[in-house]
This record gives C-alpha cells, structure tokens and sequence, in this order.
C-alpha cells in the first residue's frame, strides 16, 4: 500500500502531474498513516516511462529485515511519481523532475521534525534515468549537498545518453558530467552505479560506468554479474526487482547505519567499505567496520600438524572441534603461492596465520577477511612472501553434526597454475580455435587471456571437463576476470561436463592497463580440462549492434540523401527520375561518405585545423567523440553503412508498396481523380493550410504539426497515385478503341498517344521523386516521434509542450512540405537551381555521419536543406 504524501499547495500547483509516496504494507502502513515518521528515509526515483510503484521490492524485503530485528532500525521507502514520462527521450523535463525531486527532500525530511534521531539526509536510490536526475540535484543553485548520504543507481546510463534524440537530453547531460567532473574535489557523495550486464539490451552497461577521476574515490560502478550473492545479469527493468540484488542493497543499508544516530553512518570510508564487501568482494563474513585481526585460538579442541603439499579433509558430524596446521618453513623453499578452500559457507573464521611458534598457538592471524565468497566454496590465495612471519597455516574446521562439508588446501608455484591464451584473430570468424590442457591434478589455475581488451572482439570458450574415477557430481567455478573494470562473470559447471562461456567486454582495456584479462578456474583434482577459444562472428555482429544501434538512424538517412541527390542530378542531365531503389544501389556507396569523416577526424589533429574548426562555430566530430569513449570499431562504419542501405531499401520498398494499396483502397471507395491538366505550385488553399499548421505548431507542439505535414503530403502522393493508375487504364481502352479505327484517322491518334505518354511519365517521374521525399520525411517523423508521445501523455496538464525541440524545424518543413507536395518534375526540369540542388545532398549525407549519428537531433536539419532547395526550384 502507497500512502500519498501531501505537498506544499504551491509545489502541487508548479508540477500538477507529480506526486511523492511513502510504501508500506500491513501494520507498518497502518501505523504510518499518522506522521511524524521515525525510521530513516530513502527516496527511489523511476526512470524512463518507470512507476513509483517499483519501489515495492526494495521496501519489502527493507520491511522484512526489519522484522526480523524486532524494528531496532527500519527504513522509510518514499517513490516520486513522475507520471511514468518518457525522459530518455525527450530531455525538456528533466530540470523540471530535478527540481521537484529537491523539493521532495525537503518535504521528507519535515516529516521527521521533533524526533529524538531526525535524519538531516536521505539516501537515493535510482533507476534509470532516475540515477541521472539524483546526479544532477548537485548543479542546482540552491541545492545542499549534505541533503543526500549516498546514491545507489541501477542501469543508469552516466556517460552519455542511448538516444539523443534531443538536445535537452545532450545539454542536460552535459551539465551534469561537466559539474561532477570540475568540482569532483569538492563532491564527497559515496555513490555506487550497478549495472545490468548483457541482458539489459535498454542501457549497455559501458554508459554506467561513472567517470575514473583520481581525485573521486567515492564512486563505485559494477555489473551486477560481478556482485557477490547475485552473480547474475538482469534486464532493464528486472534489476529494479531482482531478489539476489535487492537482498545485497537491502544487507548493505542495515550495515551503514549509524549506531548513536540510528541514520546512515555520515562517515565517507564506512561506507565506501560497506559497498566493497557487499558489491565488489565478499570475504564469507558479515560486515564489521574494525574486524579483530588477533583472533584467539583455544578452547578443548585437536590441534592435527599437516606436512603434505596437497591436502583434502572430508569433514561429517564432526563432534570436536580441530586445527590443522600446516609448517610453512619448508614449503616456502619449494612454492610461492597456498590456496585453500572450504564449502562450509557460514560466516565463521576459518583460516588463520601463526607468528613463531612450533606446533599449536594460541593467538593467530585471522585470514578469512582476505578469503573471496564463490557461489560454492570460498577460497583463499596467498603469495607466501608476502607473509614472511607467518610460521603456521592454520585451517580451523568446527564441530558440526548432520552436514558434510569439504576443505582442500595444496601449495603451488605460481608458474605452474598460470597458462597463456591468446585469443583468435578478429577476422578468423570462428574457423580457427586455440586450445590449452590443463593436466595436473590443481584445484585452480589462472588463464592469461592476451590479446584481448577490445570492445569490438567477441570469443567463444569452451570448456570440457574429463574426470575419472568419480561417483558423485562435482561443481567446478569458471570466473571471468577483468581487472579494469568490476565487470567479472561466473559460469558454475557440473563436471564432467562441456561449457560454453561467452567472452566479451562492456569497458575496453585502458592504454595505461599492463594486467590482462584472467580465466580464473576452480577446478577439481580428480579431472581434466581443455579450453577451447575461437571468434564468435555473431556476437561481434551484436557487440557493433549493442555499442553502435543508435547511429543505424543517421546511416539510413544518409543512403537515401544520396540516392535523393541522383534523382535530382538524372532529372537535371536526363530530364527523367529513376527509381529510388535503382539509384539506392547506384549511389550509396560508403567511399563518397568514409573518406571525408576519416580526413576530417585526421585533420583535427592539426592544431591550425582545430582553431579554423572553432572559429567556424563547428560542433565537435561525433567520430573523436566515440573515439573518447572507446568506441572506434575497425570497419564499423562499413557494416553500419551496409545496415543502413538494406533498410532504406526495405523501407522504401514498404512505403511505395503502402502509397499503392492506399490509392487501391482510394480509388475502391471514391469516384477516379484525373491526372491534373495545368500544374499549380501554390493552390488557393495552400497558404491557409499552411498558417494553420504553423499556428498548431506553435500552440501545441511541433512534432504534431510536423506529422500531420506529413499526412498532407502522403495524401497528396496517394491522390497522383490514383490519379496515374486511372489514367494507364483509361489509355488501354482508348488503345482497344483506337486499332477499330486505325486505318481512318491514324496520324490523329499518333499524335494524341505521344500527348498522354508524356503526361504519363511526367506523372510517373514524380511518384519516383516524392516516393523518396516520403522516405526522408519518414526518418524525420520517427526521429520527433517521442516529443510528440510526450505531448499527448501529458495532454491533461499542459496543451502547449515547453520546452519544445521540433518547433523551429516545423516552422520551415511546413511551408517547405505544403510546396513540394504540389510539386511535379516537369515544373523543375528548366530551373536554374537545379544543379545545385542536386549536388547538395551528397556533403549533408557526409554532414549527417560526422556530426549526427552520435547525436540523432541534428539528422532532420541535414535533410530538411535539399528539400527546401527542392521547393525553391519552383521558383527559380
């Protein structure tokens, strides 16, 4: 159950379509009806199209934990109802939530007045593009930073936006990264950014990661992959109620809290460890801020001395409690390294270090805090010179009875249990593969991936275990290590068996990064591995799709301006217009469009260059901003420019088909229209059509002016469809009724064919022409779609969209639109500005690449050019 939190009458007045909740469920909601509030308050923001009502996982399993402590601490979960707006895609409102996500803070934190523990801060969890929003809450004017404790985002994307389909967006993130990285001295927000992994297809998790600043060492940002007790990938929306994770959030929340001020602790280091244990490496033992490093050592129990290099205990209804102890002085002149694992996976101690002593002590170093929880052990590495007083190893097994559990420890050099793999070629395209055997009888082994900390390689490994001699199964652990980013991922197998593990990265290896990518496998002693790598061509295909999908928009509208741009220059040399698909394959060609990006990405090294670049006003080049990203592909483009053809061709195949059925269904319902006799550019309606939709654009909202321009128009083609289909069959009867009189008035007939032939192709040349204008005026729509959806859903409490991203270009596509629709190809044919026309679309199709397929809001203004040029023709 939500209880509504009542707001200001003035606030509720400025943002009529938000609300603030409190959840709560059974007695907890009942009591809570009646404020004020004692627990301690976190506030969830939604994100893109995201309800309030989402807060509902968190909250209850925060509810739960709370109930088992007999509500000692508890936590108040608040929601901001955003009314589920579309803010990844149209940016206009994001300032506004950001200022009413301020305002709620300090309504919240009212609630508390009077109470012995008040909170002066709450905690932010948010999703989405509700990550975003808390993150920007720091570049407001009158914004107190100490108003928020710490910020947990999930699949929120920081670096830079999926779809920036608007400038709002772009500027809004701008503002925000800029802020966060000038005063990151002064920003002492823990804040931890968890993404989803491969499986969230919305937010890659490379746009999650926040900004590495030295300075900053109070973020965090992980894939949920790599977060212990979760080790899964989650969805978009499924990290928002993915049991293991919010289990994780809710054990690290009651871990921060504050003893003496029952809030979230305010000390920065505290917290930061709390999120490592919880989020980045988990030692198998519950949180403790200053964990006992003696531990004692006594108490009625064996104590086993242990000499062998390699040791297995198979521990089962044990009644006394034992320590193994294992001398170090001689295996330290054989080996480097000790390993150890246990699958008892309670929180107790379990391994300790011995300082100077002969067989038993009774103080030792507790060690288990350096131990590493896996889904099915826990385990144990140590470099033995990094522990030169340690005399004894001591391995401690309890007393338990009713379960069995299994210890293994073994010494080992650490060149034996470290093999190299380099990976395939980029372009072997998986025919080829590179193997390794691991025969020995270790329990783990590290595998050097080299080679490979690209975005854009993609590998298959396969993993097939042999063992020999074993009744029951036995589970082996392969962790996919990346040690530049918290990115890791495990595969849990029962041997023997074969795996497949997809070997892929969301963070490309940083130039200054010497550590390589690790295969870390915990295997068994009693089976045999071969590991097998070769190159996945699909799953590089999806990495080009995953990091590059959103420019596929700018790709396509550059194709068609190029085929656009040869139908204008055949009209001009020829006085015909061939079709579009004829001159799609004729034209779009990635070498009239590559090279010119390439050139001008090499110029800007340049430092004359550069300053031109700057004083000419020019954005930056979307090709250095990818490159700052780490997001250059090797032929990229080249396969974008493939996809981008084939789509042009398959949309303006389904336009052309969807122009024909549409004139069937015109001329099946409606006497036939006639093909016009005397062209007119500017019909008497014309104008008035024209201010009418200027003045909606105005009122209302420019991307509905703009589609209902373009339903004028597909009318007008629909109507000289029909009007072209009625003439062909009116000609085959006039030719029927012709041969009867052939002989009689054969020159009359001659001449008349000829007359309706040319109106017929001049018709034809037309279709071709618009049919095109169609597929460009296409893109345009679906690239202000979301604006316009932002509109109508918000249609109750604003007519006019402010800010609005479409207006200034509906004001020039209207008029420009309403002309071209009454536009023929024979009233253009002798214009002087033909030529030039013709010859613009080939450097916007350039334009559109370099400065629009990292920034989608400038496509329409490299396509609304030619056709303004287009319309001008009439007149010139």
């Amino acid at each position: 159950m939500d209880t509504k939190i009542e707001l200001p009458k003035k606030l509720a007045k400025r943002y009529p379509a938000y609300e603030l909740y409190l959840y709560g469920e059974g007695s907890y909601a009942e009591e809570h009806k009646i404020l004020p509030l004692t627990g301690i308050p976190v506030l969830f923001l939604p994100g893109n199209a995201g309800s309030y009502k989402q807060v509902r996982s968190v909250g209850s399993i925060a509810l739960r934990k709370a109930e088992d402590i007999d509500f000692k601490y508890h936590f108040d979960f608040f929601s901001v109802n955003f009314n589920e707006e579309l803010v990844a895609l149209y940016g206009g409102s994001l300032q506004k939530q950001t200022k009413f996500v301020h305002e709620c803070i300090k309504t919240i934190l009212k609630l508390y007045k009077g109470q012995e523990f008040a909170p002066k801060s709450v905690a932010i969890i948010g999703h989405s593009m509700g990550g975003l929003v808390a993150r920007a809450l720091l570049t407001l004017k009158n914004f107190k930073q100490d108003l928020i404790n710490l910020l947990i985002t999930q699949a929120t994307p920081h670096v830079a936006p999926v779809l920036p389909l608007d400038r709002f967006i772009t500027d809004f993130y701008m503002t925000v990264n800029n802020y966060w990285i000038l005063n990151a001295r002064h920003i002492n927000l823990t804040t931890l950014s968890v993404a989803g992994g491969f499986r969230d297809y919305q937010v890659r998790s490379g746009l999650t990661f926040l900004p590495k600043l030295s300075h900053h060492t109070s973020a965090l940002s992980v894939v949920s992959s790599a977060v212990p007790k979760t080790w899964v990938s989650t969805d978009h929306l499924s990290i928002v109620w993915c049991k293991q994770l919010q289990l994780t959030t809710i054990r690290a929340f009651f871990d921060l809290i504050d003893a003496d001020t029952k809030q979230i602790t305010q000390n920065p280091k505290k917290k930061l460890s709390v999120l490592n244990h919880h989020f980045i490496r988990h030692p198998a033992k519950h949180f403790e801020e200053n964990p006992a490093i003696i531990s004692d050592l006594t108490g009625t129990s064996m104590w086993v001395p242990v000499k062998v290099s390699k040791w297995t205990y198979v521990a089962y209804n044990e009644s006394d409690k034992i320590y193994f102890t294992f001398p170090l002085a001689n295996h330290r002149k054989i080996y480097t390294h000790v390993y150890c694992q246990s699958t008892m996976l309670d929180t107790n101690s379990w391994i300790f270090g011995c300082i100077n002593s002969t067989s038993m002590c009774r103080q030792g170093i507790d060690l288990s805090w350096k131990a590493e929880l896996l889904p099915t052990i826990k385990s144990l590495t140590l470099r033995l010179q990094d522990y030169p007083s340690l005399s004894h190893l001591v391995v401690y097994v309890p007393s338990i009875h009713g379960s069995k559990f299994v210890v293994d420890c073994e010494f080992f050099k650490k060149e034996t249990r470290t093999i190299q793999l380099p990976v395939t070629h980029l372009f072997s395209f998986g025919l080829s593969s590179r193997k390794v055997l691991l025969n020995t009888s270790g329990l783990f082994y590290n595998i050097e991936l080299l080679n490979f900390g690209q975005i854009y390689q993609a590998f298959k490994i396969n993993v097939v275990s042999k063992c020999s001699g074993v009744k029951e199964e036995i589970t082996s652990i392969y962790k996919l290590h990346i040690p530049w980013s918290y990115e890791d991922s495990l595969t849990i197998a029962q041997v023997p068996s074969s795996t497949e593990i997809s070997l892929k990265l969301h963070i490309a290896q940083p130039e200054n990064e010497s550590q390589v990518a690790l295969l870390k496998m915990y295997t068994s002693s009693d089976c045999q591995y071969e590991v097998t790598v070769k190159t996945s061509f699909s799953q590089i295909l999806g990495q080009v799709v995953r990091f590059h999908g959103g420019a596929l928009p700018a790709y396509v509208t550059s194709s068609i301006l190029l085929a656009y741009g040869g139908q204008l220059y055949s009209l001009f040399s020829t006085g015909h217009c061939l079709e579009y698909a004829t001159m799609l394959d004729k034209q779009a060609k990635p070498y009239k469009v590559d090279p010119f990006v390439l050139m001008i990405k090499f110029l800007l090294g340049y430092k004359w260059f550069k300053e031109l670049w700057d004083v000419l006003l020019l954005p930056e080049l979307d090709a250095i901003v990818l490159t700052s990203q780490s997001m250059c592909f090797p032929l990229v483009s080249l396969i974008l420019f493939l996809f981008g053809t084939c789509t042009a061709y398959w949309g303006g195949l389904l336009s052309s088909t969807s122009v024909r059925l549409l004139s069937s269904l015109w001329l099946a319902l409606k006497r036939p229209p006639e093909l016009p006799k005397d062209i007119k550019m500017i019909s008497l309606d014309l104008p008035f059509l024209t201010i009418v939709l200027i003045i909606v654009s105005w009122t209302t909202c420019g991307a509905f002016a703009i589609l209902l321009t373009y339903l004028y128009y597909v009318f007008k083609i629909v109507h000289l469809q029909a009007s072209l289909a009625t003439f062909k069959n009116s000609q085959t009867v006039n030719l029927k009724h012709s041969r009867r009189n052939e002989k009689k008035s054969n020159h009359h007939k001659d001449s008349t064919v000829h007359y309706l032939h040319l109106s017929a192709n001049d018709a034809e040349d037309s279709l071709r022409m618009h049919n095109t204008v169609i597929n460009l005026l296409t893109w345009i729509v679906l690239l202000s779609m979301p604006s316009l959806i932002y509109w109508l859903k918000n249609l109750r409490y604003y007519f006019k969209l402010s800010p609005d991203p479409c207006k200034p270009l509906a004001f020039i596509l209207i008029p420009t639109m309403a002309i071209l629709g009454n536009t023929h190809t024979v009233s253009i044919k002798s214009s002087k500005l033909l030529k030039t026309t013709s010859q613009f679309p080939l450097p916007l199709a350039v334009g559109v690449i370099a400065f629009g397929s990292a920034h989608l809001y400038r496509v329409p203004c490299f396509v609304f050019i030619p056709l303004l040029l287009h319309a001008l023709c009439n007149f010139m």
